[in-house]
């Protein structure tokens, strides 16, 4: 909310903050890390995505849109290519190397929630608010990258709203975070059917934008909550596995360590941020 981007020292008691940036003009929604690990892209209420060299602490590229950017992903495959979404409900796949937009969709869509690429990077999903709209029809879609075309907007049906949508590393399928305190499950194969007889449904999400995230070996999903703890299910089974309370106010998002496998980090709707061995 202060228009920083931090970047932590995990394993350092005395030199916490390892860099801070100041780039944004408003308050930052998304970040995420390049794929080579040199450069990080954020995003949010200022129009713009950003890149920087966190090395050198400089920006070398800004991507503005006329909506706030809610949401950023990297492509999979090529580091050079990027999605964005926004308040608008535009998306747009940016080439940074040109520095322009290569690929746009658009639907009348509410503010872009999620958005993750699925099948090698050939389609991806989007997530949305669209309560003003039809929400039934166009909550998750699932769009043809090269194509610009919607493969199919009738997704899920129910009438929730999907703050964050994950694809299994491994396996042909994909969940969403539903706002009925659930995680639905749904296959990467069109027609993209949900699982009518499997869902993780212990924790709570009561319009918080609680997010979820698959281990290293896709055995484990792990989920925030609105009480404040960690849910982690087994994949397989849907069955809970174990919870840990992280805080007293909500826990909205969660990330396994990408090489050690115990480890995972959180942060809560007060601003805190953890990591728990």
């Amino acid at each position: 909310m202060d228009n920083f981007v931090y970047i932590w020292n995990v394993w350092s008691e005395q030199h916490k903050k390892a860099r801070v940036f100041r780039f944004h003009n408003a308050a930052v929604k998304d970040v995420r890390w390049s794929p080579q690990g040199q450069f990080i892209l954020s995003c949010g209420y200022d129009c713009s995505s950003r890149l920087v060299d966190v090395e050198k602490g400089m920006e070398t590229q800004n991507f503005t849109e006329d909506q706030a950017v809610t949401a950023i992903k990297f492509h999979p495959h090529n580091s050079n290519l990027f999605l964005s979404g926004g308040s608008k409900g535009l998306l747009k796949l940016w080439d940074i190397r040109a520095g322009k937009v290569v690929h746009e969709y658009v639907r009348r869509l509410g503010p872009i929630l999620d958005v993750e690429f699925m099948n090698d990077g050939k389609q991806f999903i989007s997530s949305s608010d669209v309560s003003q709209t039809n929400l039934s029809e166009n909550s998750l879609i699932v769009w043809d990258v090269s194509r610009e075309v919607p493969l199919s907007n009738q997704v899920y049906v129910e009438a929730y709203t999907c703050p964050c949508v994950r694809c299994h590393p491994f396996e042909p399928s994909f969940v969403a975070q539903s706002n009925g305190n659930y995680i639905a499950i749904f296959s990467t194969k069109h027609p993209f059917r949900l699982d009518k007889y499997k869902r993780y449904e212990s924790h709570g999400v009561f319009g918080f934008p609680v997010k979820c995230c698959f281990n290293l070996d896709g055995e484990i999903l792990a989920s925030g909550s609105s009480d404040g703890e960690i849910y982690f299910y087994s994949v397989r089974s849907s069955n809970l596995v174990k919870k840990v309370k992280a805080y007293n106010q909500p826990c909205i998002d969660v990330a396994f360590h990408p090489v050690i496998p115990n480890v995972i980090a959180c942060c809560s709707w007060g601003g805190e941020v953890s990591v728990i061995e």
